[in-house]
Order: structure tokens, then sequence, then C-alpha cells
């Protein structure tokens, strides 16, 4: 059953096809739906139109989630393409490398601002267009991606713990505001998986081998399960699931030790 048959969304934060967000687009689109996928600056545009021949009739557009100016014009498209917006899907997420490497105490307020305003202000930034449109077709469903690093401390993981964190309750707000409009807010909390910005955290590996050590399932989770997680909360079953953080990481939270 196509869940997502005849829906419209918008997917941001796809870099390559490790990208966890593009594996929620590539499954989503599997489910019926059109999608417009963004990219971020010249040096991402080529991986993000290649992966995007693969679907449907599909919108490719520029957006710097940075900048108010870049956001505007993107729902302005879409607003032409596509009318309204059934679901968005927010994958941004970046702090500086060196924010990552160096004790977190010398953590900079360049730095600090950086990873929350990408990591978290964003989501605000374009729930706030992206509202309207989904109003105009009922209601919609936004879905974030996040870390445990957000409640716990991980090696490296620094203040992309804390922007996680304000990402979280980024998304409780959020679905207070919009759920009037039919708007639900989620997010899907995943286990570490090999992506682009796995790498920035040092000894990733490490990780990836305490999960498979100590998850119930003894294993490490794979992007097309998240996806899946995903399309399920943007998708009709999800219809009575909002301000959740929805744990992908086969059990791995609930282990004590």
């Amino acid at each position: 059953m196509n869940d997502l048959a005849g829906q419209q969304g918008l997917v941001v934060g796809v870099a390559n096809k490790r990208s966890i967000a593009w594996a929620i687009a590539r499954a989503a689109a599997a489910q019926g739906a059109r999608l417009a996928l963004t990219y971020q600056g010249e040096r991402l545009e080529e991986n993000v139109r290649e992966l995007a021949g693969e679907l449907d009739r599909p919108v490719v557009l520029p957006c710097d989630v940075t900048s108010d100016a870049q956001i505007a014009t993107l729902f302005e498209t879409l607003q032409t393409e596509f009318g309204g917006l059934d679901f968005l899907v927010h994958g941004a997420a970046f702090a500086p490398r060196e924010e990552l490497s160096a004790p977190f105490v010398q953590t900079s307020r360049g730095g600090f601002a950086t990873a929350l305003d990408v990591s978290a202000y964003s989501l605000i930034a374009l729930a706030r267009p992206a509202a309207p449109l989904m109003a105009a077709r009922g209601g919609g469903s936004i879905v974030t991606l996040t870390y445990l690093g957000s409640e716990r401390v991980f090696p490296n993981y620094n203040v992309m713990g804390v922007a996680k964190a304000a990402l979280e309750a980024t998304v409780r707000y959020l679905a207070s505001d919009l759920g009037p409009q039919n708007i639900r807010v989620n997010a899907v909390s995943a286990g570490p998986i090999k992506t682009l910005a796995a790498s920035g955290v040092g000894g990733f590996s490490s990780i990836l081998q305490v999960y498979r050590d100590r998850a119930p399932l003894r294993r490490n989770v794979e992007t097309a399960e998240v996806a899946d997680a995903a399309c399920f909360l943007l998708g009709p079953g999800g219809r009575g699931i909002s301000g959740e953080v929805l744990m992908v990481d086969a059990g791995y939270h609930v282990a004590g030790m």
C-alpha cells in the first residue's frame, strides 16, 4: 500500500547517497509521494541532482537554512510548483569540526551559535512558511532527525548534543503551536550511522561497536530502518502522534549498561 500516494513533500538535508534524509526521500517516493529536495551550495548540488534523477518529477532547489531570503524563495517556488505541502523532512545539522574535537568547555560563542542556528532554529525557520502550505491541504506532518546525544554524553559529540536537545524542545513547542492546524511535529532519534555528518565525530567507530555490544538487538541500525519509521510518522499511520521522539536505535536507549 502506498501510504504517501498523492502527497507532496519537502526534504531538506540530503548531502549524498548515505544521508538519512536521502533514505527517507527514497522511501517516501516509493510510497507514492512527489518530492522537492534542497541542496546547500554548489559543492552539494551535483550530488543532490544526481540522486533526484531516481525520483519521479522531483523539484531540486537551493536552500541555505541560515538564510531567511533563500528560505523565502524556496517556499515561493514550492507554492508555484506544488500549491500545497503535505510533509517536511528536516535533516539539516552542522557544527564546526573544531567544536567537536576540543573539550566541550572550550566551545566558542560562534561555534555554539552556528550549531544551534543550523541544527535547531532552522526547523522553526522552515516550519513557519511550511505551515500555510500544509494548512491549505488540510494539515501535514513535520519530521526531524535527532540523536541520543541530546540526553546523554557521547565522546566528541559536544555542542551537537546541546543542539539536538534544543531541537527536541523545538519539536515539542512547534507541535503545540501547529497542532490546531492539524500539523504534527515529531523527531526520529536514530542510532549511529556512517554518514557525512558522522565523519566529523572522532572515535565514531568505537560508538558503533558499543551499540553492537549493548543494544538489545546486538546490532546497528540501517538508514532504511530509520526511513521506514520516518515515513510512518509522515503518513496516515502516525496521524495521532505529535511532539514525540521516536527511538530507532536497536533498543540501545533502554540499556543501563
